[in-house]
């Protein structure tokens, strides 16, 4: 009677209309192996599909913002030149000096005649300025006419530009990063490209981290500068670890006058606590002197310069002591010339040795005046205490990596209650 009442609900389900009409196919229980489409079916399911690999770009032929952004983020490269002449490039094929069309081979002719006017008058300016050379004046003249070959020279260099300013080579090469620097032209557009944007940014971080007036009165700057530590590029005013700070950087110096040239480099940090005056002071990391770079030759590592010649404090690790805020540290680049010199003069390492050879205390104005230099260039970097602090401390044998500075509190006034009378 149990069985009859658990096989009742099969028995309805297997009388059920709906399922009279499907005719579902019967397969026999087998041990045999699946049929061989059964088995490739199952491979090509399991089988992962291959991985797409993206487009490459051509960095001279992209022409849309799409393109360009997926070639920065694919390949990692830039695009060369502007669109209008990647577009021209991707529809001709030919080289950009060769473009077939008529205007702008027209625009080349006129440029080229152009070109032959500026060197006629490059050709005459330097007649006149052997001529000059040559001529023999007296003693009281000798300064006038130094002055009237200054200016002539800039005359000339000025006519080397403009003879190469409107030239589309030039301004591609130079857009493709492969200009000479030995050429004016090259420095003048890498000059003007950098004032137009990084020297107003370093301007603003010296600014407003008050660089000026607290390191030097003034400070116009007319070379850039780059500064890594340990193949890392550090930004004007960016925080640098102590542990990677500790030793020293690498500066790149970019020059836009031709020549060779002597510089000292200086690293101060105007943020040294002095609590007997409740302030603060002046502490030189670093300072180094008969630098020589030039528009080609603009990479100094100050780990490796010539401690007889060059070297006057070598480098002190960058520090902040716990409990103080940041301390900025400037680099300065000076100039081995007075303000109305042009050629530079090297310096005697003993001398300043024997006079500047305390680190704290140590005051850059006085230092500028005295060897009549003259600051061409700065750069910033920040630190503060890190949990690698008191190690590179340690390590360099500076003492107070153990001390912690605390704010002074300042107590309250104390309370006087008033008297309740004048309050009815």
């Amino acid at each position: 009677m149990a069985f009859e009442m658990r096989a009742r609900p099969l028995a309805k389900c297997i009388k059920c209309t709906s399922h009279r009409s499907l005719t579902l196919p019967i397969r026999s229980f087998t041990s045999a192996a699946r049929l061989a489409l059964d088995v490739d079916t199952g491979a090509t399911e399991t089988q992962a599909p291959p991985p797409s690999t993206p487009k490459k770009r051509d960095p001279n032929t992209v022409t849309t913002a799409h393109g360009e952004r997926q070639l920065l983020r694919n390949q990692r490269l830039m695009p060369i030149g502007s669109r209008r002449r990647r577009a021209a490039m991707q529809q001709s094929g030919l080289p950009f000096s060769e473009l077939p069309y008529q205007c702008f081979q027209e625009a080349r002719e006129y440029l080229r005649e152009d070109r032959a006017e500026k060197l006629e008058a490059i050709r005459i300016e330097r007649e006149r300025i052997e001529k000059l050379k040559q001529a023999k004046v007296s003693e009281t003249e000798q300064s006038r006419k130094e002055i009237r070959l200054q200016s002539m020279q800039r005359q000339l260099e000025e006519l080397k530009i403009l003879a190469d300013i409107n030239d589309p080579l030039v301004k591609k090469t130079f857009e493709d990063g492969k200009g000479d620097m030995n050429k004016p032209i090259y420095r003048y557009l890498a000059d003007r490209k950098w004032r137009s944007y990084k020297r107003r940014v370093l301007i603003q971080r010296i600014t407003q981290m008050n660089v000026v007036p607290d390191v030097l009165p003034s400070i116009e700057p007319v070379v850039s500068t780059s500064l890594s530590f340990a193949g890392r590029k550090v930004a004007h005013g960016e925080f640098v670890d102590s542990l990677i700070s500790a030793q020293a950087p690498k500066l790149n110096i970019q020059c836009y006058d031709k020549g060779k040239r002597l510089v000292t480099i200086a690293v101060i940090n105007p943020d040294v606590p002095d609590v007997s005056k409740d302030g603060f002071g002046y502490r030189c990391h670093f300072l180094a002197c008969n630098i020589e770079i030039s528009p080609t030759d603009t990479q100094v590592n100050l780990s490796k310069l010539v401690e007889d010649k060059q070297v006057v404090l070598p480098w002190l690790p960058a520090y902040a002591q716990k409990g103080l805020p940041y301390q900025r540290m400037s680099v300065v680049i000076l100039n081995q010339s007075g303000p109305g010199e042009t050629e530079t003069r090297p310096i005697d390492v003993t001398t300043i040795q024997a006079s500047d050879k305390k680190r704290d205390g140590f005051i850059l104005r006085s230092f500028v005046n005295r060897m009549k230099l003259t600051p061409v260039g700065v750069d910033l970097f920040r630190t503060k205490w890190d949990d690698g602090t008191a190690e590179v401390m340690q390590n360099a044998g500076i003492p107070g990596w153990d001390v912690e500075f605390r704010a002074k509190r300042i107590e309250p006034l104390p309370y006087q209650r008033k008297d309740g009378e004048r309050y009815r």
